[in-house]
């Protein structure tokens, strides 16, 4: 039996491994978690909007009636394309198919200091770090002398992206809504955010009225927009921008770019921009025919998409449709035929309570019927029916009491050594 091994179980990975569980093949999916992590949804974690395990599935769950399924945790550190086999934290592992599914990672653009002090937001890990930081810092202004309070107050979110854009939101409803009650003591009119973005307007990818209407709704919560800025220095006190403008804060959220997870092995002619694998129309790695790379890792060139598709998850989903069906002619000793070209079904991004915006192929509409239309898509997206009856009790309980109880400062547990 012919052996597949798929390295990373986000969106394109664990789709991929789903629409070949029956086959005959041994699959073996490796990840560093044992769960299934839902992207868009960190900014709510770090929000204290949802509870990690409420977006997060375990992938034994998943494949726990399937007998051609095996799941290691793992790192891997090491592809020996010669070989057939990659090495990981657990050993070596052989294949006959690789398909590399590590996603994209946070992209500081080679500023060591930003990289030390401001906080990613690309995992349940560093979402739960991003909520306790926020939170401990609302904590030690209670506690220090009044010119200090500031920057322990004061939030920068750099990225005006979708991620930026909707945590910029939900701290904003916070800062309104919940932190007064919670912290009576503190003057919240002295707390700014600060949504900072180096192109000329908030969420570029989309529409200029969906651009436009996110600003202002932003800055209808009281947000701060920046625009033509670009984040110069962070030392973990205070922010310096390109304008000249010095910003004091503890609180650095980075969601300015991303970069692929590459890994060690591949030739350097398999790389392309962005820290990507270069794929043909096929997904197949570029000089190898049973190595394919699908998701935010892989760079597609195509008429329609010269520079690459867009990260994000729908891209992900309709490549490891498209690889499945022609890893499946390759295991009946067929040619692989069907290449792959993006279905672009639209995007959109929420700002807070009643305000959103989403462009389809064929229309555009914003607020209300927007916000309602990403609650009920993301929802059907999550895996799972007791995370998606969570995430909905959740939703419902904070729309109408304007409240949620997850402000919790979780922190690690060191054991005392002895």
């Amino acid at each position: 039996m012919k052996k597949l091994v798929i390295v990373g179980a986000g969106f394109a990975g664990l789709r991929l491994a789903r629409h070949l569980k029956n086959q005959a093949l041994e699959i073996w999916l490796i990840d560093k978690n044992n769960y299934h992590q839902f992207q868009p949804l960190f900014y709510q974690v770090a929000t204290s909007g949802l509870e990690p395990s409420a977006i997060s599935f375990p992938l034994r769950k998943v494949f726990q009636k399937q007998k051609n399924i095996f799941i290691r945790c793992a790192e891997v550190s090491l592809i020996d394309t010669g070989a057939q086999h990659i090495h990981t934290s657990i050993g070596n592992l052989a294949y006959d198919y690789l398909v590399i599914a590590t996603g994209a990672g946070t992209n500081f653009f080679g500023n060591a200091p930003i990289e030390s002090n401001a906080m990613p937001m690309k995992s349940v890990s560093e979402a739960l770090y991003l909520r306790n930081t926020i939170l401990q810092n609302l904590e030690q202004a209670l506690v220090v002398p009044e010119p200090q309070k500031a920057a322990l107050l004061n939030v920068v979110v750099v990225g005006g992206g979708p991620t930026g854009v909707e945590v910029s939101g939900a701290l904003a409803e916070m800062k309104k809504h919940i932190l007064p009650k919670d912290y009576p003591e503190l003057d919240f009119s002295k707390m700014n955010i600060t949504l900072v973005e180096a192109a000329a307007r908030t969420l570029a990818a989309m529409s200029e009225e969906s651009s436009a209407a996110s600003k202002r709704y932003l800055e209808k919560l009281g947000v701060t927009v920046l625009t033509n800025t670009q984040v110069t220095n962070y030392e973990g006190h205070v922010v310096h921008l390109s304008n000249g403008a010095q910003l004091a804060t503890r609180n650095v959220i980075w969601a300015a770019g991303v970069k692929g997870n590459w890994l060690a092995g591949l030739p350097e002619t398999a790389q392309a921009r962005g820290n990507r694998i270069a794929v043909n129309r096929f997904n197949q790695v570029n000089g190898f025919t049973n190595v394919f790379a699908i998701g935010d890792i892989a760079y597609m060139s195509t008429p329609k998409y010269a520079n690459a598709h867009p990260q994000v998850a729908t891209v992900a989903n309709e490549q490891a449709d498209v690889l499945a069906k022609n890893l499946k002619r390759l295991l009946n000793g067929e040619t692989i035929q069907q290449e792959f070209e993006y279905s672009n079904k639209g995007s959109m991004a929420t700002v807070g309570r009643h305000l959103a915006v989403v462009d389809l192929p064929f229309l555009k509409f914003r607020g209300l019927l927007a916000w309602l239309f990403w609650m009920f898509l993301h929802l059907m997206l999550i895996l799972g029916v007791k995370n998606k009856i969570l995430v909905f009790i959740n939703w419902m309980w904070k729309y109408f009491t304007f409240d949620q109880s997850l402000r919790l400062i979780i922190k690690p547990y060191h054991k005392k050594k002895i």
